[in-house]
């Protein structure tokens, strides 16, 4: 079907920290390994400015952690194709195919899924701009750079409560924005928030602009039941509106929730044999680099069991 050196023991599709991590065990493995990414490699751990919680490293930025993983694969012999369109893909069977839009095919004996995700965006002006310089979508990655600061939370959710809660152990005052007149949240989580001082709320309403100058200074906040806009003056805004898995490619084709996460068992495994998933793109609560990196590791080591025993049976069937 393809020649021998288009042919890998593993694929791994996805260069976040959990694809890198697995393409670094796999491939010092000594087994076969292509990470294939349709972004720049890193995947949205080269948003981060600053981590500041990944063990070992007191801080680092999120482009420079992510090019040491880079490195490190590179080194023990994976090759890595990133900033390409993948046009085609088989999981089924046990010899698995995937397709560029550049016209190269792969197969393997094994994949491992590691597409991550992407916070839910709002859209509007000056958002891009100050993603992190002021904007976040993860508390527990940046609520300490707002120490004694005030902040926004939007949204309306578990999330956005229980981050809001989280929250108030830095900033010196939490306004929460929501676009409904009640929230989507279990009751303690409404709860704990409506007890918290340092929370208040402001109701049927939403942001509309962001402001600042070389970081965010003020947003543009509208009531949605009056359409009256004002301007608001804050030290940072955190996000919590949703969560998209990037699994639009595996529908059909791996068992998925009903938010699109894939749906793995503790050794990482999906329904399909030989097709592990790793990383943000799995049916978990947390996503952090650090978890990530956890569930690139236990795929790898997986699929790398999957494949000495798929070798060991191969060599006893007869010619």
């Amino acid at each position: 079907m393809m020649n021998a050196t288009n042919h890998y023991d593993a694929i791994v599709i996805g260069a976040g920290p959990a694809g890198l991590t697995a393409g670094i065990y796999l491939s010092r493995a000594k087994l076969r390994t292509l990470i294939v990414n349709e972004g720049t490699v890193g995947g949205q751990m080269v948003l981060t400015h600053e981590i500041a919680n990944y063990p070992g490293v007191e801080s680092i930025s999120g482009y420079q952690l992510a090019n040491t993983m880079k490195k490190q694969a590179k080194s023990f012999g994976c090759d890595i194709r990133a900033n390409v369109v993948i046009s085609g893909l088989e999981l089924a069977g046990e010899t698995k195919g995937l397709t560029l839009s550049d016209g190269s095919s792969y197969t393997s004996d094994s994949v491992i899924l590691a597409t991550g995700g992407r916070s839910r965006t709002l859209g509007v002006p000056g958002e891009d701009t100050f993603k992190g310089r002021g904007i976040s979508y993860c508390a527990t990655c940046d609520g300490d750079f707002f120490t004694d600061k005030e902040i926004i939370v939007l949204g309306g959710g578990n999330s956005a409560l229980e981050e809001a809660v989280s929250l108030t152990r830095y900033a010196s005052k939490v306004h929460i924005v929501h676009q409904f007149d009640h929230f989507q949240a279990f009751e303690h989580a409404v709860e704990e928030a409506r007890n918290n001082p340092k929370i208040d709320f402001t109701m049927e309403s939403s942001i509309t602009a962001f402001y600042g100058n070389d970081k965010l200074e003020s947003v543009d906040i509208k009531n949605l039941r009056t359409g009256e806009t004002s301007r608001f003056s804050t030290d940072g805004v955190f996000i919590f509106i949703g969560y998209i898995p990037n699994t639009e490619l595996l529908k059909g084709k791996v068992k998925l929730n009903q938010w699109g996460e894939i749906q793995v068992n503790p050794d990482m495994s999906t329904n399909i044999e030989g097709v592990y998933a790793a990383g943000d793109c799995i049916a978990k609560r947390f996503r952090q680099v650090a978890t990530a990196v956890g569930d690139g590791t236990v795929a790898a080591l997986s699929a790398s069991a999957y494949l000495h025993n798929l070798k060991t049976k191969k060599q006893l069937i007869p010619a």
